[in-house]
């Protein structure tokens, strides 16, 4: 899966970005909490408090990595060079805490966790990148619109 990630990573930013490639991924892994319906899967609202903060931590790394830039007039995905061995880096850490979370918690209880985390992870990165979209196509937008009013005069 993280192999995966990487080569999406890097065919994105060949394409513009959009608000609807940042916002879909979190909403498409958000259909996964249906798995809370069913019993062996619920976790207490401290598990689910921890679980989203650590997943917000790991996306620190993220977010520091996913920039943007301009080519064109259009916004593109910077790729970042160090994005895939994150990314490697927090699947082998997730595993090892998977692995220790496991011995003192249901199988299905740290699968609810683990799930959070991933959703608190994606949630908060994508965000943070929503953020920097708008920002940068607002200053498109009012850099444009000078260009504009100077050519009026």
């Amino acid at each position: 899966m993280a192999t995966m990630m990487i080569f999406i990573r890097l065919r994105a930013a060949r394409k513009p970005a959009s608000v609807k490639k940042i916002i879909l991924p979190p909403l498409f892994m958000s259909t996964g909490a249906f798995m809370f319906l069913f019993e062996p899967f619920q976790v207490s609202w401290q598990q689910v408090l921890e679980a989203m903060s650590v997943g917000i931590v790991f996306s620190i790394l993220l977010i520091k990595t996913s920039n943007f830039e301009v080519r064109d007039k259009l916004i593109y995905l910077k790729p970042s060079k160090a994005f895939g061995a994150i990314l490697i880096g927090l699947l082998l850490l997730r595993i090892v805490l998977k692995l220790i979370v496991g011995q003192s918690v249901s199988f299905g209880e740290t699968s609810g966790m683990f799930f959070l985390l991933a959703l608190g992870m994606i949630l908060s990165w994508r965000i943070a990148m929503l953020i920097k979209f708008r920002r940068l196509e607002e200053e498109l937008k009012s850099s444009k619109s000078i260009k504009e009013f100077a050519t009026q005069e």
